[in-house]
């Protein structure tokens, strides 16, 4: 992996006499020593920039500029040639100077121009957080600069196109993210570098830059160059499409993620179930991205590509289907609904539909089981449901459930009958959802006459230590349904079993030593 070690600081500002004359936030400039990067700090220094803090193009207080540069010692001499360079500049205009220096020992699959990138971007964030602890302002209120410009813009634009990138990667080199601004991106490279010429300041080149086997290179000097043949003004053109695309990328992802919201049926630490059939309907542009964000909530570094997307919307669609994403997350179709599940989930928690008749091994080792009952003619339910739990197995525990509380109606019954069918999970489609314990849950406990309570006050009355709870089954009518057992402990009033039910839900928890 990249390591980063901070080696040199110079005019470091922000003692308490500085923080009394001067609060204002940070403006900590990205400095390469390329012809982008110094012009950024000579104009930063000597004329207007507008760095998105509401004020439009303004002349930055000297003191809120300081300066980093990451040394990658990539090139050898020339990497610290880059460093001299900027630290004369530095000095020049009496402004910080933050120099870190990196090494590669291992990408692990990562390009070398991504690991550069993702190192520069986690040092200017730590300089910034440094800074504003110790200017005692909130770190919103900084600004990290590029010196991006509209010929990066193109690149990168074709770049993406190349890969395959969708609306985001089309959208190509943001204005903003966050307090990351670049106030460049309407200049070309070649204005800049005259507008250094004219100002007689010397920039350093990188060599590489002319190495055509990386992509940049490829486009900056085989595809631009065709490009402008047919548009001079190429840079601008593709940039105006920019932010046309950004603009309908961001109002895109926030439409796709109001969707996922109300789709979203339950949600906890490596888990996100949603309805598949809202997912369904939805229109695909919208149904893709609600797919990316479900994974991103799940694993911010999982890189979906667009094959792993429309196998998911394929499986939605059918119904039916499973497959496992990047990050080894496993995508499933159970009973109307899309589960999306961590490694880690699969290992520790206790999240999954149980059909009915049907098995689930749960967290503890233990096993539940699920079986339908009809009441012979003349059996008091009431009293057969009293006497199975009290003969229960030891270390285990029963209970029954009315099958017509959870929704299976006299209908199904009565065709059942008709058609001599055996009572089975196909022909009623009974199936509960099992999980752990979560914030907010509330049930009617048996006993209580209706009156409702929170499970965790449950839990503590019956003594079930807060580490231990999690492994605690709670059986219900779907994700983030109704609670209708809360395994072991208490069946949910709403749900028990009367004179009048006719077919009973019969739930087991075997223990570890006989769930097999």
């Amino acid at each position: 992996m990249p390591t980063v070690s901070q080696r040199f600081v110079s005019h470091r500002a922000g003692t308490a006499s500085g923080r009394a004359l001067d609060p204002s936030a940070p403006v900590v400039l990205m400095v390469s020593g390329g012809a982008d990067s110094t012009a950024l700090l000579v104009m930063a220094c000597t004329s207007k920039l507008d760095i998105m803090d509401g004020r439009g193009p303004a002349r930055i207080a000297r003191e809120r500029i300081h300066v980093l540069h990451v040394n990658h010692h990539l090139r050898g001499e020339a990497s610290d040639a880059d460093e001299e360079h900027v630290r004369g500049l530095c000095e020049r205009y009496g402004v910080p100077l933050c120099v870190e220096h990196a090494s590669f020992i291992e990408l692990n699959g990562q390009n070398l121009e991504a690991a550069a990138r993702e190192v520069r971007y986690a040092a200017a964030r730590r300089y910034v957080r440094e800074l504003c602890q110790e200017a005692g302002c909130p770190r919103t209120a900084a600004r990290i600069v590029t010196a991006h410009t509209a010929s990066d813009r193109a690149e990168t634009f074709f770049m993406n196109a190349i890969k395959g990138a969708g609306p985001a990667g089309l959208s190509s080199i943001p204005r903003r993210r966050n307090i990351i601004v670049r106030p460049l991106i309407d200049l070309t490279h070649e204005e800049l570098c005259r507008y250094l010429e004219v100002a007689g300041i010397a920039w350093r080149e990188d060599e590489s830059n002319q190495d055509t086997s990386y992509l940049r290179n490829f486009v900056r000097h085989r595809v631009i160059p065709v490009a402008r043949e047919r548009n001079e003004n190429l840079a601008r053109s593709v940039g105006a499409a920019c932010d046309i695309l950004g603009d309908e990328d961001a109002f895109m992802a926030h439409l796709a993620a109001t969707a996922l919201r109300s789709c979203t049926r339950r949600q906890q630490e490596g888990l996100v179930v949603l309805d598949a059939a809202r997912v369904a309907a939805a229109e695909v542009a919208i149904a893709r991205r609600m797919v990316r964000l479900a994974v991103k909530q799940l694993d911010a570094e999982a890189r979906l590509e667009m094959r792993h997307v429309e196998s998911i919307l394929r499986c939605v669609a059918a119904g039916e289907g499973s497959l496992t994403l990047p990050g080894n997350i496993d995508a499933r179709i159970e009973f109307g609904t899309l589960a999306l599940r961590t490694a880690s989930a699969r290992e520790h928690l206790v999240a999954g539909w149980i059909a009915v008749p049907g098995r689930m091994p749960l967290a503890n080792g233990a096993v539940l089981e699920a079986s339908l009952e009809r009441i012979p003619a003349g059996t008091d339910a009431v009293a057969l449901a009293r006497e199975a739990a009290a003969s229960s197995p030891a270390g285990g525990s029963v209970a029954y459930v009315d099958a017509a509380a959870l929704g299976y109606a006299e209908r199904d019954l009565v065709r059942l009958k008709e058609s001599g069918s055996s009572l089975t999970a196909e022909a009623l489609g009974a199936r509960l959802w099992v999980d752990a314990p979560a914030p907010g849950d509330l049930l009617c406990p048996l006993g209580m006459h209706g009156r409702s309570k929170k499970l965790s006050d449950l839990l503590g009355e019956e003594q079930v230590p807060v580490a231990e709870r999690p492994l605690v089954p709670v059986v219900r009518t779907a994700p983030g349904g109704s609670v209708v057992w809360v395994g072991g402990i208490r069946l949910d009033d709403r749900f028990k079993c009367t004179a009048a039910s006719k077919v009973l839900v019969k739930l087991v928890i075997h223990p570890q030593d006989l769930a097999l």
